[in-house]
């Protein structure tokens, strides 16, 4: 019970105020939807450019793909069908496939989908409602009027009946990328419409956006919840947004290009040889758009980054090192786990990182199948599950539920030295210091040309600590002879020789999460540390 009580409590100290009483309001404040007929449209005066399209999720008139899960829609209960999981659902009201890839071949059906909804999901009731879906419901219908489809008079009506609604049920006891999602639906209708309603609106979006985007978006121009994919979805959104602006030639802030401009040099970043995301935090491949689609995106628009090439990229603010050379790509996480009012997405990931050599992602972090409040969803979140160090089976920060923390791990500054021939990198985090032996890890990379020593040390006596090295599906293990030596081999033939100075060995199949809904068999490399000091070194 004291436990439990203790986790609450560091759970629910960090929340900002606004976050309890709005909840409290929400609940208790049930306002009567407003059916009133919607204000007029807005005459557009540019065309909108071609977004970011997705893959197709209606693969059949009444059939759909979401999260590798399929799944029929034939009556109108299934609009809300907890069974099918609460994200598969919402991904089913968000609307998606209005503008995915090949959308005009499906006008029929997206027509009579949009007529089903609105008829078997009565205004504030059911999933469809919610403030999330109803924001990402809102953008999809405005952004398919605007590329050349004309929106039911039906339709348009809805869309102010939802509007009206969501203007008093934003979710500002959840904040983050939620409010953001929130404030960008507003600003979407208040462009759309136009009359003191609509203004309204979109003031109120402007609004939120203008004192949440400089908080959300880091100076280094990662997005503040530490997660690759979400950095995409907000990134995304501004890009949308200053494509709205320019199809109704309206004014927006010009620190909006700069952000963007911002964004897309962490993205650069921030992104493997293969050109997609790394798993830090809550991340996986087919939610947000790969960073190569929101670079064309963004050049359709007229931004483009102004991201140097470097041989070593600090991301201080949001705690990511990144360095390469001509065969390795290394991501290092020396982040906290996130704002500490919102670390829902947050893992127990402190000091691990992941590598790609010769254009081939080899460590890789174990990513995010599930939202759903299951053991798996709580293995993906844990430590064990990334390329880090787990003292006495415990996470270094106490993430539980679905999108709970309690105890953190905090960082201490990195400290980075660049030479010509090499370049180190140290960090430490105290997640482990309420287990009795006050234990600190530190943990030291050290790149050369073609090696990677790391160097992990425990302070304090501890009942066992384990180093994870999780391989790429595609990876080998060719050989391990002994319990200090294994070798590693890519697809294309090229040998990776690890060496373990002060551990023992076991290596292990485990399972890799690229996508939601998926899991691939790979490889773990376990090591025992038999001391308090564990090198890694890793030739090619």
């Amino acid at each position: 019970m004291i436990k439990k009580i203790a986790r609450y409590w560091n759970t629910l100290r960090f929340l900002k105020p606004i976050q309890f009483y709005w909840r409290i309001w929400l609940r208790s404040y049930q306002p009567a939807p407003d059916t009133l007929p919607p204000p007029p449209k807005r005459t557009n005066k540019f065309k909108f450019v071609d977004p970011y399209r997705r893959l197709p999720s209606l693969i059949n008139q009444d059939q759909f793909i979401f999260l590798n899960k399929e799944y029929l829609l034939k009556y109108a209960d299934e609009w809300n069908a907890l069974e099918r999981g609460k994200l598969w659902l919402y991904n089913l009201h968000y609307f998606d496939d209005l503008n995915a890839s090949g959308a005009n071949a499906r006008y029929k059906w997206h027509i009579k989908l949009i007529q089903r909804w609105i008829n078997e999901n009565p205004p504030a009731e059911g999933t469809g409602w919610e403030p999330y879906p109803t924001s990402l419901r809102i953008v999809n219908w405005i952004k398919w009027a605007l590329l050349s489809h004309e929106l039911p008079e039906q339709a348009v009506h809805s869309l102010a009946v939802q509007t009206r609604w969501l203007y008093r049920r934003l979710e500002y006891h959840l904040l983050g990328n939620h409010l953001l999602a929130n404030a960008k639906a507003l600003i979407f209708v208040g462009l759309y419409f136009n009359d003191d309603e609509a203004h309204k609106w979109y003031r109120k979006g402007i609004t939120i956006l203008a004192k949440e985007l400089p908080e959300q978006v880091l100076f280094d121009g990662g997005h503040f919840e530490r997660s690759p994919m979400y950095h995409q979805v907000i990134l995304e959104d501004l890009l949308d947004l200053i494509n709205l602006h320019c199809v109704y030639a309206k004014d927006y802030p010009r620190q909006w290009n700069k952000t963007a401009n911002k964004m897309l040099g962490w993205s650069q970043a921030m992104r493997h040889p293969d050109g997609d995301i790394p798993f830090f935090n809550d991340a996986a491949f087919g939610i947000a758009a790969k960073p190569t689609d929101t670079d064309e995106y963004a050049s359709r628009l007229g931004i483009a980054d102004n991201l140097v090439a470097n041989k070593v990229n600090l991301l201080c603010e949001s705690g990511y090192i990144v360095v390469k050379n001509d065969t390795m790509h290394a991501l290092l996480d020396v982040a906290s786990i996130g704002p500490s009012y919102l670390p829902g997405h947050a893992h127990a990931d402190t000091l691990s990182f992941e590598l790609s050599l010769f254009g081939r992602r080899v460590f890789v972090n174990s990513g995010t199948s599930t939202y759903d409040n299951t053991p798996e969803r709580n293995r993906e979140r844990g430590t064990a599950a990334h390329n880090t160090v787990e003292i006495d089976g415990v996470n270094s920060s106490d993430v539980w539920g679905r999108f709970r923390v309690g105890c953190r791990a905090y960082p201490s500054k990195p400290e980075v030295d660049v030479s010509d021939e090499k370049v180190v990198v140290s960090c430490s985090h105290d997640g482990y210091l309420s287990l009795p032996g006050k234990n600190i890890h530190y943990r030291k990379w050290q790149f050369e040309k073609n090696r990677m020593v790391i160097e992990d040390c425990i302070t304090g006596d501890f009942r066992n600590a384990i180093a994870y090295f999780h391989l790429h599906p595609d990876i080998c293990v060719d050989s391990f002879s002994d319990k200090e030596h294994l070798q590693l081999r890519l697809p294309e033939g090229q040998v990776i020789k690890v060496n373990f100075i002060g551990g023992k060995l076991s290596v292990n199949s485990s399972s890799w999460q690229p996508q939601f809904g998926m899991s691939i068999p790979n490889t773990c490399i376990m090591i025992e540390v038999l001391d308090k000091t564990l090198h890694t070194i890793c030739s090619w």
